[in-house]
């Protein structure tokens, strides 16, 4: 296990309802056909849009994100993406469905599916692991072929810039042994990552629901891409991996990584850990104070796994 003083589960700085406009809000409870009684913000994740979970006078309950245009412009274009991608998404895909959607005087504004669920513990438990790998499965199935309305860039044009964080790295962290091995992996991504299935991309335990009637749930589909079946169940590990579970046994066993050959997964890994690293080092923006520190440690994380699997530890 590597330590952590993250505060899993309250990371995010949102905007409360108290924070919307009055205009918002009187959109909002025209759309759940109830006056709202209380509001609790979800403050898991790292961006500072308005996400709560609505209870209405009437009893209902509704799960509504917001964020505005002039104020919070790359947070409200990201909703308007994950609504965009939300309305392609098969009926069979296990996620929250979109149920309604405003983006009108300057405010982009969704209304999701409630769902009464808890995320996966952390630290990362062996059951909640084996439920979230049934979910990237049920995922993987839904979604291949991806399906032409969504639209998607593929892995590799999406990430084309990534390995160039290895430059980055040469200066800022030369302390690292083996970093040209592990540039010289990431730079070959695309060869590995090509597939026909949407894959995520963003698949953390904050992004997980366990649902009280049994289902599992990914949520925030604002990143999703074209790629190898596998690719998420990989990037699923990292949290696990950081908590102290013996990951490469599960993915040794599990139906989408068993027959990847151990060259791609650390190509991955190779990709990823200059992303975090580098990602760790930038200034920390006032609306999510965490996330520097969540990236250092998912890539001090993914280095160790690295270093481990290509016998660089000795």
């Amino acid at each position: 296990m590597i330590p952590t003083t993250i505060p899993h589960g309250s990371t995010a700085r949102r905007l409360e309802w108290a924070h919307l406009p009055p205009h918002i809000r009187t959109v909002i409870e025209r759309r759940t056909g109830s006056p709202v009684t209380t509001a609790e913000s979800q403050t898991s994740g790292f961006t500072p849009g308005f996400a709560s979970v609505l209870t209405c006078r009437d009893g209902s309950r509704h799960f509504v994100k917001a964020a505005s245009l002039k104020a919070q412009r790359p947070f409200a274009e990201s909703y308007r993406e994950e609504a965009r991608k939300l309305a392609g998404l098969p009926v069979t895909t296990p996620a929250p469905r979109l149920l309604w959607k405003h983006d009108s005087d300057d405010w982009v504004v969704l209304g999701l599916e409630y769902v009464e669920a808890r995320r996966p513990h952390r630290p990362w438990q062996p059951a909640d692991l084996e439920a979230a790998l049934g979910l990237v499965t049920d995922v993987a199935e839904a979604l291949t072929p991806a399906p032409d309305r969504l639209a998607l860039d593929d892995f590799a044009t999406e990430f084309a810039d990534w390995p160039s964080f290895w430059d980055h790295l040469r200066t800022s962290r030369p302390d690292l042994t083996h970093l040209e091995e592990a540039a010289a992996l990431a730079a070959r991504f695309a060869e590995v990552t090509a597939g026909s299935t949407v894959v995520h991309t963003d698949i953390r335990d904050d992004n997980i629901l366990l649902a009280s009637d049994g289902r599992v749930l990914m949520c925030d589909w604002n990143w999703p891409v074209v790629g190898a079946p596998w690719l998420d169940s990989v990037l699923l590990m990292i949290g696990p991996r950081g908590d102290g579970l013996d990951v490469d046994a599960v993915l040794a066993s599990h139906p989408l990584t068993r027959d990847v050959p151990a060259e791609h997964v650390d190509i991955v890994l190779a990709l990823v850990t200059g992303y975090f690293l580098k990602s760790a080092g930038d200034p920390v923006p006032p609306t999510s104070p965490y996330v520097r520190e969540a990236q250092r440690w998912q890539g001090e994380v993914v280095w160790e796994w690295l270093c481990e699997r290509r016998g660089w530890l000795s």
